[in-house]
């Protein structure tokens, strides 16, 4: 049932929709989180004549998403493909500078548009929404030039609309934290490592092992600097002793604890 107080769903669904099933075949570039879930679910009601999840698993993405990615295309009955991208291969991408998004990017969604290609897939979609507008995202120029369309911001969808509607039609990733790539950890200057990558996987299920579901373990070198929510902040210090011990068995020398709390975009590069 729909909630008539709630802004965004009854007006934007049924043009996300209709926009969706004027397309016929699409490939969804899935990580499984709030925005390409929500987008595959309603592209999955829109009767497609053929639609696919492609999820890229690369040194940047964790296991944990991988495997949710299958798990929701699984509940949603759409077919999905899972590709391999070495990405550490990439020098463009490892020496980790403002650019790296970009470069990324562009070997994922290659990758992604080559198997919709192949399959004779029409279109090639991604999750971007109204909010992405305002950060610093390279990765849309790349989706741009390879001709990926985005019918979530075509329709007019926030961050919290898509939370809003995902709830009411029944999405348990509505109120999943906000996921960025493993990368995003590593200060833009610092090459990225597999070992570094590793490290900051394993703090961060580590964290969450103790109930803080929303956390960021940025790498400065053998340093960890925790970000996280202000509810969750007082939940660390309790534990402070047992998270330091933890970070340290997998790596790090030192332990920190951003009081600044955690904030999208945090390691992007300063506005001038």
């Amino acid at each position: 049932m729909t909630d008539k107080t709630q802004p965004g769903c009854d007006e934007k669904l049924p043009v996300l929709k209709a926009g969706l099933q004027r397309m016929k075949t699409a490939a969804v570039a899935f990580s499984g989180g709030v925005d390409s879930a929500f987008l595959l679910a309603v592209a999955a009601a829109s009767a497609l004549e053929r639609l696919v999840a492609v999820t890229v698993d690369s040194a940047f993405v964790t296991r944990e998403e991988i495997l949710r990615a299958g798990q929701i295309a699984q509940n949603l009955g759409v077919e999905h493909q899972v590709l391999t991208a070495d990405i550490l291969k990439d020098k463009k991408v490892i020496e980790n500078l403002p650019e790296r998004c970009y470069h990324c990017k562009t070997a994922v969604f290659t990758l992604i548009k080559d198997a919709a290609d192949r399959a004779k897939i029409a279109h090639v979609l991604h999750g971007v929404n109204t909010d992405d507008l305002a950060d610093f995202r390279p990765g849309m120029k790349a989706a741009g030039e390879l001709g990926f369309e985005a019918p979530l911001l075509d329709a007019g969808f926030s961050k919290r609309e898509i939370r809003i509607c995902s709830k009411q039609i029944g999405l348990a990733t509505w109120d999943l934290p906000s996921q960025s790539c493993l990368a995003t950890r590593i200060p833009f200057g610092t090459v990225i490592t597999k070992q570094a990558l590793h490290r900051i996987e394993q703090a961060e299920i580590f964290i969450k092992s103790l109930g803080i579901a929303h956390v960021r373990v940025r790498c400065h070198g053998r340093l960890a600097r925790i970000e996280t929510d202000d509810m969750s902040m007082v939940s660390m210090m309790q534990m402070r002793q047992q998270i330091s011990g933890g970070l340290k068995e997998v790596g790090f020398s030192f332990v920190s604890l951003d009081m600044d709390g955690y904030r999208t975009g945090k390691m992007n590069p300063a506005k001038k």
